[in-house]
């Protein structure tokens, strides 16, 4: 079987009607618990795969604006025991392939045993784990390709070739194009080293390539996107849904 194929048939699917597909971030239980599956499910209507964000409180990938959503979750007690049975328990789940994006801490609290299995029940096809280093990811990699669960690489402007070819011979379900290098948020103009950094990772890539960090316009969309099959939008997003805004149409207007 091969992992994470749910997540780059979608990615695909979406980049063969015209524009980049739209792979959507948001923080579980932000801004309220009690919402979660709802805007999961609005979120999912309007994009093509959707990372769920799982609080934690050192996340030093992140900008300000995810720190601030992993923190109001956190202190209404999410964790990744709640999303997990609440995404299992769901009545309603998205069409949309579900990945979770986490720090190693909460899923080795969790136990790598039970968790491949619990993340395949709950729907989840993929993870993210910004600070787990290809070295490094053998046993995580391992557990969850048993149940078809996709292990997200991650490669940066700065990532040495020979490097970006062994991230890109491990990569499944998508390549995670970093535009810049800092944390996520910032809005960036896309220089045009960015862009030939992309149709060379595109070239090495097995998988899809999806471009994230700092994208918020559909100006920059319409830029990054014939070089790329997808685009990452986590902080725009995130504060769109702070401050009450519709997530859908946002997500829309992005669109190419």
């Amino acid at each position: 079987m091969h992992h994470g194929n749910q997540i780059s048939e979608a990615i695909r699917q979406a980049r063969a009607k015209g524009g980049p597909a739209m792979v959507a971030y948001i923080t579980a239980g932000f801004p309220r618990r009690e919402g979660f599956i709802a805007l999961l499910n609005a979120v999912a209507s309007a994009s093509d795969v959707v990372e769920i964000g799982v609080p934690f409180t050192d996340p030093m990938a992140d900008g300000t604006t995810v720190q601030r959503s992993s923190r109001a979750a956190l202190e209404q007690g999410v964790s990744l025991q709640w999303i997990l049975s609440e995404l299992t328990n769901a009545a309603s789940k998205p069409r949309a392939p579900l990945l979770l994006m986490s720090y190693l801490n909460p899923l080795l609290a969790y136990g790598l045993d039970k968790l491949p299995k619990a993340a395949a029940e709950a729907g989840i096809t993929g993870f993210i784990v910004p600070d787990l280093p290809l070295e490094e990811c053998s046993d995580l990699r391992t557990a969850l390709n048993q149940y078809g669960v996709a292990l997200v690489q991650f490669v940066t402007p700065v990532t040495p070739a020979d490097r970006v070819k062994v991230l890109c011979d491990a990569g499944q379900g998508f390549m995670y194009g970093v535009t810049m290098t800092g944390t996520t948020g910032k809005n960036v103009a896309v220089p045009q080293e960015v862009l030939d950094y992309f149709a060379r990772l595109k070239q090495a890539a097995k998988v899809p390539v999806c471009a994230g960090f700092g994208i918020r316009s559909r100006e920059q969309v319409m830029r990054i996107g014939p070089y790329v099959d997808g685009v990452i939008v986590g902080s725009a997003l995130v504060e769109v849904i702070e401050r009450g805004e519709d997530p859908a149409a946002f997500l829309r207007s992005l669109r190419m």
